[in-house]
């Protein structure tokens, strides 16, 4: 089966996929709308720690099922462009990171690092590998990369709503008050 072929026999998934992420990207900004109204975000480190990087997996999502739905020649352009991401993620991750050690508005636990954290990491990483992995078993290849997609939105799709819980159960009360 030639490779563009394989990419055609994925377009209903990532028209799904690829679908959900836009419509849940507009939904988070309802959530950040929701954080400002409860004045629960201090300062934009919480926000660049906790509710952008929802809004960036789930524009990954979208971007992944865009660069998988594109009509290539060969499967390691798309492969290429998929690395990028994948590349990109882990960077952007990192700093994620960074940003929520150094705010001081919540006091993360391990559930949330692991969510907020490691888990991005990990699926960049997947994600890199399955684009790698495209020049040489690229049916294969084509799951990792699904897995990373679906993994991204199920993420983003729990942190927006541990966000929203935060806020309807008070938590932003009881970390401002902790300072």
């Amino acid at each position: 089966m030639a490779a563009p072929s394989q990419l055609a026999d994925w377009a209903n998934f990532y028209v799904i996929v690829g679908s959900s992420a836009g419509a849940l990207t507009g939904l988070q900004f309802v959530v950040i709308a929701l954080i400002t109204e409860a004045e629960a975000a201090r300062s934009m480190l919480e926000i660049r720690a906790f509710g952008t990087p929802t809004i960036v997996h789930f524009c990954v999502v979208l971007l992944i099922s865009a660069i998988a739905s594109a009509p290539w020649h060969t499967v390691s352009q798309a492969g290429t462009c998929l690395g990028l991401c994948g590349a990109a993620g882990m960077a952007y991750s990192l700093r994620v990171i960074s940003h929520a050690r150094k705010q001081t508005g919540y006091a993360p636990d391990a559930e949330d690092w692991f969510w907020y954290s490691v888990l991005p990491v990990v699926v960049y990483a997947m994600l890199l590998s399955g684009a790698i992995l495209l020049v040489w078993r690229p049916a294969g290849a084509l799951f990792v990369v699904a897995a990373a997609a679906v993994t991204l939105l199920f993420n983003g799709i729990h942190n927006a709503w541990d966000t929203v819980t935060f806020i309807a159960v008070g938590g932003h009360k009881q970390s401002q008050g902790k300072q």
